[in-house]
């Protein structure tokens, strides 16, 4: 089965932070934003296996994003 989850990669100070909305607690972080989306995508796999371990359903993917346009003005 495919699941597919909206990931927010931010730049920090120094690196890069990523998580999803649709799994609490699920983060990774790296020193590019290359590295950051990699393990974020790791770290996707083992929280869903983790919560497969633990008999706990797959949440849903229920966020989106977009992007707002607007004039400096």
């Amino acid at each position: 089965m495919m699941y597919r989850f909206l990931v927010i990669v931010e730049q920090t100070d120094g690196n890069y932070s990523a998580y999803s909305p649709d799994l609490p607690g699920c983060v990774a972080t790296g020193a590019t934003r290359e590295e950051a989306e990699e393990r974020m995508h790791e770290a996707i796999e083992l929280h869903i296996a983790g919560l497969r371990e633990d008999g706990l359903p797959i949440p849903p993917s229920r966020s989106s994003a977009i992007y707002v346009a607007v004039s400096r003005g």
